[in-house]
C-alpha cells in the first residue's frame, strides 16, 4: 500500500490488524465459504482488539482514532479473503452504528454503542425495501405514533447482519405527506415482539454474509427508541450512505490489488508455448491495465478520505471513487480470472470466489447508474 496518506501510527495499526486477519480469519475461508455463514465469534474478537471501534472517543470504548483509521481496517479486512465476512464487520463499523454516535442520546450510547465497539452487539441497517432500492425518500415502512411509542409495519430487504443483528438501526416513515422530511431514525432490538427474519437470501456472492429480508407488523418501540430527532431521518441517514460508499470503495479496491498481484506471480510462473504467459504481449498487456487503474482509483478513494478526515462532506468525490472503484474491480477479477484460465473458474480456487463477490459494489450501497446520476447533477447537469 502507498504511505500516503497514511502516519507511521496508521501503518502500526494496519500491521496488528493484518497480522489478525491472516491468522484467524483467512485460513476459515473456504470453510466459511462452503457452510454460507462465520461465527459471532469474529465480531467478539474484532472488539476484543479494538478495531470495532477505531474512530470513536475512548470514553465509549473506541480508539480515538482518526478517519483514516476505518480506511486501514476496510483495507486489511480484504485479506480475509471472504467478501462476506469483510462485508458484515464494514456494516457493524462504518454504516448501521455510526448514526448511534452522532444522533443518539447519552442513553442510547451507553445501551447500544459500547456494546456495538465491543463485539458484543451485532448491527444491521434497515434502509432497503422491496419497492425502495435506493430511494431512500419514498421509503414505506411506516412509524404511527402512539401512547408511548410507535408502531412500526413495513419490510426491509437485502440486509446485511440480517440473521444475526441484536439490534437494527431503522428508517421509517413518521409522516406519510411530508415527503423527505417525514423520514425518521429508529434503534430497534430484533427481539421485538413483531420483528421476524422472514429468510436468509441465497446469493451468487458474498455467500458467508447473512443477508435477510425482514419484516415488522405492529412492532411496538418505546419512544426513547427514536435515534435523533422525528423528522430528520432523510438528512441523518445521507451521511451514513456517504460512508458506506467509501468504506466499501476502500475495500473493494483492495481487494482488487490482491486479485492482481495472485494474477502477476501466476503469469511469472505459468508457461504456454515455451515462455511465461506474463511475457506474451496480451498479457503483460491486462497487467499493465490493471496496475494503472487500480493505482488510479486508490488515489482517488485517498483523495475522498482526506477530505472526509478534514471534516468536509465530499459526496462528488465519493460517487467518484465508488464508480470508479467498482468498475475496476470487476474488470480485474474478470481478467484475473481469464489469466488464471480454466484453473480460476473451478470452485477449488479463491479466484471464483472473488469474481463472485466483486460484483456486488456495482449494485450495493447505490448502483452505478445511482452515482452517474449524482455525478451528473454535481457538474451542473
Amino acid at each position: 500500500m502507498s504511505s500516503w496518506p497514511f502516519s507511521s501510527e496508521h501503518e502500526e495499526l494496519r500491521a496488528q490488524i493484518r497480522a489478525f486477519v491472516s491468522k484467524e480469519l483467512a485460513p476459515h475461508a473456504e470453510e466459511w465459504e462452503e457452510q454460507g455463514d462465520f461465527p459471532d465469534l469474529v465480531f467478539t474478537r474484532l472488539g476484543e482488539l479494538g478495531f470495532l471501534g477505531l474512530s470513536y472517543p475512548e470514553e465509549y470504548g473506541g480508539g480515538g482514532g482518526d478517519y483514516l483509521c476505518n480506511i486501514v481496517l476496510a483495507e486489511e479486512m480484504a485479506g480475509c479473503l471472504s467478501g462476506g465476512v469483510a462485508m458484515a464487520v464494514a456494516v457493524q463499523t462504518d454504516m448501521a452504528v455510526p448514526p448511534l454516535y452522532k444522533f443518539g442520546t447519552e442513553e442510547q450510547k451507553k445501551r447500544y454503542l459500547i456494546p456495538a465497539i465491543k463485539g458484543e452487539k451485532i448491527f444491521c441497517l434497515g434502509i432497503t425495501e422491496p419497492d425502495a432500492g435506493s430511494d431512500v425518500q419514498n421509503v414505506r415502512t411506516t412509524a404511527v405514533k402512539t401512547e408511548g411509542g410507535w408502531v412500526i409495519n413495513g419490510r426491509k430487504i437485502f440486509i446485511t447482519n440480517g440473521r444475526r443483528a441484536d439490534a437494527m438501526t431503522l428508517v421509517a416513515r413518521t409522516d406519510r405527506d411530508a415527503g423527505h422530511q417525514g423520514i425518521s431514525l429508529f434503534v430497534v432490538d430484533t427481539d421485538t415482539p413483531g420483528y421476524k427474519v422472514e429468510r436468509v437470501l441465497d446469493k451468487v456472492g458474498m455467500r458467508t454474509s447473512d443477508t435477510g429480508e425482514i419484516s415488522f407488523t405492529d412492532m411496538f418501540v418505546p419512544d426513547e427508541a427514536l435515534l435523533g430527532k422525528e423528522g430528520e431521518g432523510f438528512y441523518n441517514i445521507s451521511w451514513e450512505l456517504q460512508g458506506e460508499r467509501l468504506i466499501g470503495a476502500a475495500g473493494t479496491i483492495a481487494g482488487a490489488r490482491r486479485q492482481f498481484e495472485a494474477a502477476l506471480a501466476y503469469a511469472k510462473e505459468r508457461e504456454t508455448f515455451g515462455k511465461p504467459i506474463g511475457k506474451h504481449q496480451v498479457i503483460r498487456h491486462y497487467l499493465a491495465d490493471m496496475a494503472t487503474e487500480i493505482e488510479a482509483a486508490q488515489q482517488l478513494v485517498y483523495h475522498a478520505a482526506v477530505l472526509v478526515n478534514r471534516g468536509e462532506y465530499p459526496v462528488r468525490e465519493i460517487s467518484m471513487a465508488k464508480l470508479l472503484t467498482g468498475e475496476v474491480a470487476w474488470k480485474v477479477s474478470d481478467r484475473t480470472l481469464q489469466i488464471f484460465g480454466g484453473h480460476g473458474y473451478a470452485m477449488e480456487m479463491p479466484i471464483q470466489r472473488a469474481w463472485r463477490d466483486t460484483r456486488l459494489i456495482r449494485i450495493g450501497g447505490g448502483t452505478d447508474e445511482v452515482m452517474r446520476e449524482i455525478i451528473g447533477r454535481m457538474e451542473g447537469l
